[in-house]
C-alpha cells in the first residue's frame, strides 16, 4: 500500500504550487478538483444527478455543466452546497481510493484536496499537510486573478479557518517565505514520508 499524504490549503494559499513541486520530486499527485470536474462531465457519474438536483439552468449551450453558474448557486446557499457535495464527493473519494490502491508499496501518493478536513478524507491519509498564507497576500493574489471580494468570502465560508486546519495537520508549509522555501519544505516532508515505507503505521484517530 502506498504512503498517502492529504495536501490542503484555503483559497489562494499556494497549495497547487506545493503539489506541483511534490510531483516534480517524484510523488504521484491526485487532484481532487480535477476528479470532481471529470465526474460532472456528460455521461460521467455525477452529471445526471447534479442536473436533476439543480435544473437545466446550470447547463452551458454545449450541454456541459457551467461550473461558474453552479458555483454561484451552491456557494450562496450552504444547504445547496451540501447537496452538491453529497452527489460529487463519494464519486471523488472512490476514485482516490482506487488510485491509491493501484500505486506501489513504496510510492508516495499526494491527494490535493481543498476540503480535506471538512469531508473527513484526512482520516484515510497516512499524514496531512496544510499550505498556509497570510490574509493580505491571499487577497492580493486572488484579486490579481480576477476574484471579487464577495466570491472570495463565499468560498472561504465553506472551509475551516486556517488556524483550525493547522491544528489538525501533521505538516504545515508556510507560504510567506517564497517558492524556494516552499520547495525545501516539500522536499523535507517527502523525505520523512519515505521513511514510513515498509513500517507499520498506526491508524489515524
Amino acid at each position: 500500500m502506498a504512503i498517502t499524504l492529504g495536501l490542503t490549503g484555503t483559497l489562494g494559499s499556494g497549495k497547487t504550487s506545493a503539489a506541483r513541486m511534490m510531483a516534480e520530486m517524484g510523488a504521484r499527485v491526485v487532484d481532487a478538483d480535477q476528479l470532481a470536474r471529470e465526474a460532472l462531465e456528460p455521461g460521467r457519474p455525477a452529471y445526471e444527478e447534479t442536473v436533476a438536483a439543480f435544473g437545466r439552468g446550470i447547463l452551458a449551450p454545449d450541454g456541459r455543466i457551467d461550473r461558474k453558474a453552479l458555483g454561484r448557486i451552491v456557494f450562496a446557499d450552504p444547504e445547496k452546497r451540501r447537496r452538491l457535495e453529497a452527489i460529487v464527493h463519494p464519486k471523488v473519494r472512490a476514485e482516490e481510493r482506487r488510485l491509491a490502491a493501484e500505486a506501489g508499496e513504496n510510492d508516495i501518493v499526494v491527494f490535493d484536496v481543498p476540503l480535506l478536513f471538512e469531508t473527513g478524507f484526512d482520516r484515510e491519509c497516512d499524514r496531512t499537510c496544510l499550505v498556509l498564507i497570510d490574509e493580505e497576500k491571499r487577497i492580493e493574489r486572488l484579486t490579481k486573478h480576477g476574484w471579487k471580494k464577495e466570491d472570495i468570502e463565499a468560498r472561504l465560508r465553506a472551509q475551516l479557518p486556517q488556524a483550525e486546519k493547522a491544528r489538525r495537520a501533521d505538516f504545515v508549509i508556510d507560504n510567506s517565505g517564497g517558492l524556494e522555501a516552499m520547495r525545501r519544505e516539500a522536499a523535507r516532508i517527502l523525505k520523512e514520508l519515505k521513511s514510513l515505507a515498509g513500517r507499520k503505521r498506526p491508524p489515524k484517530e
